[in-house]
Formats: C-alpha cells, sequence, structure tokens
C-alpha cells in the first residue's frame, strides 16, 4: 500500500507544534514509559527514524481521542493512526492480536459470503421480534462474547435480551437479522479496510432487504461504525441508525420507571466511542434519571474527560491495559456507588476481566452492568 500524502494532510498532522499535550491526556502514555502520540507522529510524517513505523506502539493507541479533544493544532490524531496501521498493515509481525488471536479469527471467517450461523438461540419465547417491520434491532458480536467470555462472569447476550426486553416493553417488536455479520470495527481501526468493506456490504445488503427504517444497537462501535464508516465508504445507508440510550432518551421522556430496590447509587463509564467519537454524554443519563430512587455519582474523570477501558480492537491488552483499568475502577470505586454502569458490551468485559486480579478484587465493592440491564431489571 503507498503511503498517501494527501490523506495524511487531511488529518492536520503536519500542523503538529511538538507541544506534546497529545502524550500528556494519553491515558497510555500515562502507565507506559515509552509510549507518546507525538513521537510517533513525528517519526511517521517524517520518516526520520529507521523504526519509525515498526514496532508495537503502533497497536498500543487506544484511538480513544483523548489527544484530539486537546490538540491546538486540531490534529485528528485517531484517523491519522488509522491511516498508518493502513500503510504497515495488521499481517506486521508487530501487531499481536489479543486472546490467541481468536476474536480476530472469528472475524475473518464471518466474511465468508455464504457462511450460515446459527446466532438465533438466545432469543426465547420471552422476547418478541418479527421478521419485518420498520426497526431492527442489531445484535453485533454479543453471541460470539457470550461464548468466548463467559469464564469472566460477564454475559453479554444479557445485553440483547435486555434491549429486546426494553423494546418490547415500549410496543416494539423488532427485526434480528439471522445472518448478521459483525460491523467491521475493529477491522478498520486496525487497518483491514479490506476485510471491513467485505463486513459492511454484506451487512448492507441484508439490512436494506429488511426494509427497516431505523436500526438501533446497544454496542458503541457498531453504531459509530453503521453510522459514519458505512455512510463514508458507501454513501446513503436508506436507514437511521442509533445507539439505544439515544433512542430511550426519546422514548422514556415522560416516563419514570420505579427501582424494584428502594434506592440504589451508581457511577456512569463514559465508552470513547460514544462519548468522545460521537459526542453522546447526556442519553444515556437522561435514561438513568427515569429510574426512581437511583442516584448518578460523577466519577472524577466524566463526559469528554473520561478514561477509556483500556483495550480496542483486540489487539492491544497487556499490563498497561490491566492498570488503566484499574485506575478506572478504582475512580468508580470511591464514588461509593452500587454498581458501575457502562453502556459498552467491550467496556464491560474488559473491566470484569481486570477483576480477575484478586487483589484488586478485594477493593471493589460494586457490579458492573450495561445500562440496558439495569433498566430491563427494573420493568414491571
Amino acid at each position: 500500500m503507498e503511503f498517501n500524502i494527501k490523506q495524511i494532510q487531511e488529518t492536520n498532522a503536519f500542523a503538529c507544534l511538538e507541544c506534546g499535550k497529545c502524550t500528556g491526556v494519553c491515558p497510555v502514555a500515562r502507565h507506559s514509559k515509552t509510549f507518546s502520540p507525538r513521537s510517533i507522529l513525528i517519526k511517521s510524517i517524517r520518516n526520520s527514524h529507521p523504526d519509525a513505523l515498526k514496532g508495537s506502539d503502533l497497536w498500543s493507541c487506544l484511538t480513544c481521542q483523548q489527544c484530539d479533544t486537546i490538540c491546538p493544532s486540531h490534529i485528528r490524531y485517531i484517523d491519522f493512526m488509522q491511516l498508518i496501521r493502513q500503510f504497515v498493515g495488521v499481517t506486521n509481525q508487530d501487531a499481536t492480536c489479543s486472546h490467541g488471536g481468536i476474536v480476530d479469527s472469528i472475524l475473518k471467517i464471518m466474511t465468508t459470503p455464504n457462511l450460515q450461523q446459527q446466532r438465533m438461540d438466545w432469543i426465547t419465547k420471552d422476547y418478541q421480534t418479527t421478521a419485518s417491520g420498520d426497526y431492527l434491532y442489531f445484535v453485533g458480536c454479543l453471541p460470539y462474547y457470550d461464548v468466548l467470555f463467559s469464564s469472566l462472569e460477564v454475559h453479554p447476550l444479557n445485553i440483547a435480551r435486555s434491549t429486546i426486553k426494553i423494546l418490547n416493553y415500549l410496543d416494539i417488536q423488532p427485526q434480528v437479522l439471522p445472518n448478521e455479520k459483525c460491523c467491521g470495527h475493529d477491522f478498520y481501526w486496525n487497518g483491514d479496510l479490506k476485510n471491513f468493506k467485505i463486513l459492511a456490504e454484506q451487512n448492507l445488503e441484508q439490512i436494506r432487504n429488511s426494509g427497516a427504517k431505523q436500526v438501533i444497537t446497544a454496542c458503541p462501535e457498531c453504531y459509530r461504525t453503521l453510522k459514519v464508516e458505512y455512510a463514508k465508504f458507501f454513501g446513503k445507508t436508506g436507514f437511521e441508525v442509533q445507539h439505544i440510550s439515544e433512542f430511550l432518551a426519546v422514548r422514556l421522556k415522560d416516563k419514570h420507571i420505579p427501582l424494584k430496590t428502594e434506592k440504589l447509587s451508581a457511577c456512569y463509564h463514559d465508552p470513547c466511542r460514544l462519548g468522545r467519537h460521537l459526542g453522546i454524554y447526556d442519553a444515556p443519563r437522561g435514561v438513568l434519571s427515569k429510574l426512581s430512587g437511583l442516584t448518578l455519582n460523577e466519577m472524577a474523570h466524566h463526559h469528554q474527560r473520561a478514561i477509556c477501558c483500556g483495550v480496542t480492537g483486540w489487539m492491544n491488552c497487556s499490563q498497561i491495559s490491566k492498570q488503566i483499568q484499574t485506575h478506572r475502577l478504582r475512580e468508580a470505586q470511591a464514588t461509593g456507588s452500587d454498581i458501575l454502569i457502562t453502556s459498552c458490551p467491550k467496556c464491560q468485559i474488559h473491566f470484569q476481566c481486570a477483576l480477575l486480579d484478586k487483589q484488586l478484587k478485594e477493593e471493589i465493592h460494586f457490579t458492573i452492568k450495561d445500562l440496558v440491564e439495569v433498566v430491563a431489571e427494573n420493568l414491571n
């Protein structure tokens, strides 16, 4: 692949002042003595170092967008990093997939055009769906994560069940695609455009054939990919995309849901894709405000300053990731909350994984749940 100077220029990378503010706010740099977004950018655009495009640092960036929010030159660093990864290639020997590469392998299997999956067994008679209609629930990779991470005491399919339960409560029976593929988020951010486009084209065909006018998802990564990347590469999709928190913030506007317990204190973790990437901070908090008796406590870093969960794209799960997660979980513990709520399946998985550390688990006295799980549990 050619190093596309024009595309790099469009990220404003050449305007870098070398002020180092990006490195100052980077969650990875906070725990690593060698990682520096500024150094990676300068070495890459100047090609002044023989190892500029080598090493694990290219894959350690979380693309969390902390750097973008503070850059005085308005550099779109995460877009720059995505382009550099395209150039280097995800097959580079320095790119190490986490969990033995099993998630990456499953995603690549999903690019098979005529692959028939068995991913609907979780939809029992308790959950009402339809074969046609205006609403489509895009499940994402939850059926696979439920199997892969069951040992972590986390059950991602509970998010899917909760989503349908809430939609049914609102008199909506959504479509669920029996052969839906991964949205392609991880391929895109890891620089593998070929496989990203394969998955995107297959999903677009299925969604368009369904006739659905609105796609709802409980995954911020699916949300961003369906809404932003699909439109970027394929033009108008023909359907609206919403994260479930946005959808519920409107639909529950005039409703109040009494808690099944007398009171509950919670803190909310802003996922990077939902927050900094797409600017959605108020909707999840608005939904939580409809739970009568729930008190929301903000962590030290929240909204735009929220700290990433430490892993993205299943490419950089390291000791640094665990340190980032530990820092975030301790922030949540400091609020004295009963529950840490997030609205991203991966965030929940990564935080729960961090609690495998016995010493850390002894410190933490709250449960971790998704936004839709908390809402669904309190519906009559």
